[in-house]
């Protein structure tokens, strides 16, 4: 070895701790699209306010590597938007993982983007069956329509309901709800009085309300987005006296969360869900969980099965990169995932090993008011569900 190559060796072996210390100090980054502007502003923000809880809890470092959280707003339910910033994060950020994706369409077209570059995509919604299918590289920590109406119209028809009028918004979820609602009921020998769909637009429900009253079924099955198409049914619903007609409302996650809960008061009273979550659930994680939401966002927005969904999220992703030793590997990541099993705030929650999808218990809820306050409360349970789609 002569003088030079001497030196050159010398100057490798010093740098190399220099090195090895510099890539301990970057941080692991994660890029959250999710809405935070438009009409689905709550979703986004209560998913930002479940990373914040789990964060504030079990901090922002795991093994020796700092959580950089990034971020970016699709401002609405536009796929192309969601798809522009999942390639803007893992190009320009450079990111490790992605995550959020609240919205169905989102969430396919950001599939693609996990893809190709082999990132980790964890999906925190979206709840069409065929999410975790559009990429390898999928996991999600929600629920799926499917994984809520099979067993809810199954449950119906054990129950002493035995007519029912279906009616559904006119888009690929509502159709999920309607197809796998009535294949639980009439499997359990019940009958579909009448079906019908609303457009997604629709803001005048009396007509709709006025066809299931005139049916005189046992019960009316009920998909409608979340927020202004809910509040509007639940409101004509109670001026029209359904319950007084002794006809009852069905329905599945997110149709009577929170937000809902504020706006139509006592309307909702008596409504039947199938869901996950509830803020009502006594279990000792959700009462953590719930303490450390209240020092979130000043407590404004009460949690909801969303924000469930992203503390659960960041629950399986800190795991994965504790097993790595600090490092992010995207295969590894999702081979870690698949098959977890975890403590959540709506009681155990496993990762399909196979499937990347949610299996978990299906609650049976009534709206109920307790200590002066409008809740989801659990009366019945359908353990560890699995999408049947």
């Amino acid at each position: 070895m002569n003088l030079f190559q001497a030196l050159g060796a010398s100057v490798a072996l010093a740098c190399a701790p220099l090195a090895q210390t510099a890539l301990a100090q970057e941080p692991i980054k994660i890029g959250m699209v999710v809405p935070l502007s438009g009409p689905f502003t709550s979703y986004g923000q209560q998913a930002k306010n479940g990373i914040a809880a789990f964060m504030k809890e079990h901090g922002d470092t795991v093994a020796g590597r700092k959580i950089d959280i990034i971020y970016r707003d699709t401002a609405g339910p536009t796929p192309e938007a969601a798809k522009r910033l999942a390639q803007e994060l893992v190009n320009r950020d450079k990111v490790d993982i992605l995550g959020g994706f609240l919205i169905t369409p989102q969430a396919f077209a950001a599939a693609p983007v996990a893809t190709a570059s082999k990132t980790p995509m964890f999906v925190m919604l979206a709840a069409t069956s065929g999410v975790t299918k559009a990429s390898p590289y999928i996991v999600r920590t929600s629920y799926t329509n499917a994984q809520m109406a099979y067993p809810l119209g199954k449950w119906a028809a054990k129950n002493n309901i035995k007519k029912v009028f279906s009616l559904v918004a006119d888009f690929g979820p509502g159709h999920d709800a309607e197809v796998w609602f009535k294949k639980g009921f009439t499997e359990g020998g019940g009958t579909i009085a009448e079906a019908s769909r609303v457009p997604p637009s629709n803001h005048d429900f009396g007509p709709f309300v006025q066809r299931i009253k005139d049916a005189k079924p046992d019960a009316a099955f009920v998909f409608l987005q979340a927020g202004d198409s809910a509040i509007g049914f639940i409101k004509e619903a109670a001026n029209r006296k359904l319950a007084e007609s002794g006809i009852k409302i069905l329905a599945l996650e997110g149709f009577t969360d929170e937000d809902t809960l504020a706006s139509v008061g006592d309307s909702a009273l008596g409504i039947i869900s199938a869901g996950f979550y509830t803020s009502d659930y006594d279990h000792p994680m959700n009462q953590r969980f719930l303490a450390e939401s209240k020092t979130i966002d000043q407590g404004i927005l009460p949690p909801n099965f969303i924000a469930v969904a992203a503390y659960d999220a960041m629950q399986i992703i800190y795991q994965t990169i504790d097993k790595q030793g600090g490092k992010v590997d995207g295969g590894q990541t999702v081979k870690l995932a698949a098959g977890m099993q975890i403590d959540s705030p709506r009681g155990t929650l496993l990762i399909g090993k196979d499937t990347r999808d949610t299996v978990q218990d299906i609650y049976i809820r009534k709206i109920e008011k307790a200590d002066g306050r409008l809740v989801n409360r659990n009366f019945d349970k359908i353990p560890m569900v699995k999408d049947p789609a």
